[in-house]
């Protein structure tokens, strides 16, 4: 066991109970299907992340069935085998130190989008709000090695969204905290499929590029308790 594992000891094992919990509302926002999908959280000041084991049931997953990691994905704590998904979280991580979660699923509207390698337009407040502006397609990638973790980083780059469709794959979310990275991909699932059913109507309309980043300033910045507004 490492020495700043030992260190952060109390840290690792909120963690573990909290990317564990989060798993649940996955669930509950039904993002995800038998045992697809994956939530990870950085250990604050250090370069070690909490993530799900892989193959693993959601309802057998609890905080002593996640399992820790370095930056470069190697097993650091734990009993299992880590997440398919471990290498492209590594590779968030190490290149987007503002980022403290990651979240996988393959919900059903946005991973409908990724296969039809189709960004999801800013046509509603919500895709404003919390995306700031369309939600981006990453190139497709083969699971494995740290090819998507590279898709996500050079597509987010560019872009103020949390959200990335990666091509023929599915959605990936990042946030601040592993909390912030799986409400992103629930308000992604919303927003995918009532653009979805827009379309059967009609053509939705855009939102003017300045009327999206005020918007987006005020949800991110104004909206909530902390800034004192409903």
């Amino acid at each position: 066991m490492s020495a700043v594992l030992t260190e952060r000891r109390e840290d690792v094992l909120r963690l573990r109970s909290e990317v564990a919990a989060l798993h649940g509302e996955l669930t509950r926002y039904g993002l995800v299907i038998w045992t697809a999908g994956n939530v990870s959280g950085r250990v604050p000041g250090t370069d070690l992340f909490v993530i799900k084991p892989s193959g693993v049931a959601y309802d057998e997953l609890d905080a002593d069935a996640m399992v820790v990691c370095d930056l470069d994905g190697n097993l650091v704590d734990g009993s299992r085998q880590p997440s398919s998904d471990t290498a492209a979280h590594a590779y968030v991580y190490r290149q987007l130190p503002e980022v403290g979660g990651v979240v996988h699923t393959h919900s059903t509207y946005a991973t409908a989008w990724a296969a039809r390698g189709e960004p999801i337009p800013c046509v509603l407040t919500m895709v404003a709000d919390e995306f700031g502006g369309e939600v981006p397609v990453g190139p497709f990638a083969l699971i494995g090695d740290d090819s998507i973790g590279r898709g996500i980083v050079e597509t987010l780059r560019g872009s103020r969204s949390p959200a990335v469709l990666m091509q023929n794959h599915g959605p990936f979310t990042v946030g601040a905290d592993a909390r912030s990275a799986v409400k992103a991909a629930v308000m992604l699932e919303d927003v995918a499929r009532t653009v979805h059913i827009a379309r059967q109507i009609g053509e939705p309309l855009p939102i003017a590029a300045e009327h999206v980043d005020a918007l987006h300033d005020r949800y991110q910045n104004v909206y909530g308790q902390t800034g004192g507004v409903a």
